[in-house]
């Protein structure tokens, strides 16, 4: 594991990252999903991407990386993209599970990368819409945050925000509503999307949706949910050499 400042609106972030088989001629970047880290990623991918420079970091407030402020999705990449072109590294593949996936589709956006290959593990980026039960909680809260019981968020908070910090928590509210329906539309890139076809926290539907409106895009199913890819590596790196070598 090695650390790297960056500097971002004026802030500093010490980023976490480790790079795996420096010698390797192709490169891939992977980043993790929210509440993850780069570790969960490396022990499922290092050893089925042997034959690539593998390229894992930390998202701010996550893992060993710091959180200086509040931060939207298209923050995430460009500190990631500041990340890349500290270090010099240009990645050929972007492989990101649900938020990292998203992260990953905003940084092709960008057309810096015009020819790499975008791979998405259950994205997130698609919005459902939110049961009764969640609405009321949503405006229940913002009555109670009016009168200054804000502190009281945790008992509010979804399993995914409600051992947030204050400050990772805003950041939650803020990229779990973000729509991307538009940003995955520009994608020109080729892309191999993957889904868990019992994933509940982002739908079989949201991948679907994705793989409609991506012009360049495959789907791939697997048994298993948001996390299918843990028990899935294997296939899915073959399917990667295979898209990949074309």
């Amino acid at each position: 594991m090695a650390l790297t400042t960056l500097a971002y609106n004026n802030k500093n972030y010490q980023i976490s990252y480790e790079l795996i088989n420096n010698n390797q001629i192709k490169s891939i970047l992977v980043l993790h999903g929210w509440g993850a880290n780069k570790e969960l990623m490396k022990q499922t991918f290092s050893k089925v991407l042997k034959d690539f420079n593998q390229i894992y970091l930390d998202l701010p407030g996550f893992g060993n990386s710091t959180i200086e402020e509040i931060l939207n999705s298209k923050d995430y990449a460009n500190i990631v993209l500041s990340f890349l072109k500290n270090k010099n590294l240009h990645p050929d593949i972007f492989m990101g599970h649900s938020f990292g996936g998203k992260i990953c589709t905003l940084l092709l956006n960008k057309n810096i990368y015009p020819s790499s290959l975008l791979i998405l593990l259950s994205s997130a980026g698609i919005v459902a819409k939110k049961s009764f039960k969640t609405r009321c909680k949503i405006k229940l809260f913002k009555i109670l945050k009016k009168l200054g019981f804000a502190h009281l968020y945790k008992y509010f908070a979804s399993k995914d925000g409600a051992n947030l910090s204050p400050l990772m928590y805003e950041t939650f509210k803020k990229v779990v509503d973000e729509n991307c329906e538009l940003d995955f539309a520009k994608i020109q890139n080729p892309t191999l999307i993957f889904w868990g076809i019992e994933d509940k926290a982002t739908p079989l539907e949201s991948g679907k949706k994705i793989y409609k409106l991506i012009s360049h895009s495959q789907f791939f199913t697997f048994e298993g949910d948001h996390f299918f890819f843990l028990q899935n590596a294997q296939k899915i790196t073959q399917i990667i050499r295979n898209n990949h070598a074309k």
